[in-house]
């Protein structure tokens, strides 16, 4: 079993992070950018991915990384869930990078680790590890077809696309790029599409992109989890201070109830995302099994948090002008991203030899 602690070195890049994000994207900030066509905020990139180094946690020393693990990526991604930040970490810096990894790509990773350019992967968003991801054809170093809902899309510098048993790299200004209406409008989405684009080939093979995905869908575990916290944080100091009848909301039975189930939940939200985490940077043989099992898991907390974060607000809870909606949005976009949570279970099933129901 992994260590489920957090080290002393976590803790102090979520503090890092946890203050960036707090003076760079309050809720405020964030409900405003959705309301603009930039698909993402630049500002609050350069900060996180540049200032900080986050975009290179786990790319060696050598190619300008932190030489860190997929852990420490992890605790970003719980900070950038609280926040429901509007950056293209999870598609850049953790599926594009940990693709270019496998891939043993050096030049694009280092300048994905230094901030310099995003890559995102294309394909679907609701591509899980093992799903079926090609939809692009090539034709003498070219590629053309179609991708639908790609997360990111729209911010993307490259694209890895896979095609022909192969990933290539392709300038994201070499495609047709239309943008797609989205539910969760801090992580927008778009459809790509390849006229005999100008590709070239990073890695042979499905290895890079089935180890891409499932190092992504470990890391949305751990956004699902910080998105989970905050709206159970959000939530806990609320119910404390609304006061109907004389007595704090908080203080009712019925609500002391969910809460305290919402509270274990988010607990063995936590359990099983960092066991995911851990077993990723550790290239365990048991990743695939952890992963599905935080998958299956922290997609229905995080949805669980975010409904009741709405519904014990009361009626503010169900106004734009609070972040609420911001945090069902995203819990409800992360629950179908790299896998429905029927589909995560239904892998555990066969990677543990359970027979279908």
């Amino acid at each position: 079993m992994s260590d489920l602690l957090y080290g002393e070195i976590e803790n102090d890049l979520r503090a890092s992070v946890r203050d960036v994000l707090g003076d760079k994207a309050p809720w405020t900030a964030v409900l405003a950018a959705t309301e603009k066509d930039e698909p993402y905020d630049a500002d609050l990139w350069r900060a996180v991915a540049g200032q900080l180094g986050c975009a290179g946690l786990p790319v060696p020393e050598d190619l300008g990384g932190a030489g860190a693990t997929w852990r420490e990526t992890a605790v970003v991604m719980e900070e950038l869930g609280r926040s429901a930040a509007p950056v293209p970490f999870l598609t850049s810096s953790v599926v594009a990078t940990a693709a270019l990894l496998a891939a043993g790509e050096r030049d694009l990773l280092a300048r994905l680790a230094a901030g310099e350019r995003i890559a995102v992967p294309a394909v679907p968003f609701s591509t899980g590890p093992g799903d079926a991801t090609e939809t692009v054809r090539v034709e003498d170093g070219t590629l053309t077809g179609e991708v639908t809902s790609v997360a990111d899309g729209l911010a993307a510098d490259v694209l890895l696309v896979p095609a022909g048993g192969a990933l290539w790299a392709v300038d994201a200004a070499d495609a047709g790029r239309t943008a797609v209406t989205s539910l969760d409008m801090t992580r927008r989405l778009a459809d790509i599409t390849l006229s005999g684009a100008p590709a070239r080939r990073v890695a042979e093979g499905e290895t890079a992109v089935r180890t891409a995905l499932l190092t992504g869908a470990a890391m949305l575990a751990s956004e699902q989890l910080g998105l989970a916290e905050r709206c159970l944080d959000d939530t806990v100091a609320y119910v404390k201070t609304r006061y109907q009848f004389g007595r704090p909301v908080g203080s009712y039975q019925g609500l002391k109830h969910r809460l305290a189930d919402l509270w274990t939940s988010v607990t063995q939200a936590r359990a099983v995302a960092r066991h995911a985490a851990s077993c990723v940077a550790a290239g365990d043989e048991d990743t695939p099994v952890a992963v599905a099992v935080a998958q299956a898991h922290c997609s229905a907390v995080a949805v669980k948090a975010a409904e009741e974060c709405v519904q014990m607000h009361g009626g503010t809870g169900f106004t734009w002008e609070h972040p609420a909606h911001l945090y069902l949005k995203r819990a409800k976009a992360d629950s179908i991203a790299l896998g429905t949570p029927d589909r995560h279970r239904a892998a555990l099933a066969a990677l543990v030899d359970l027979p279908p129901a």
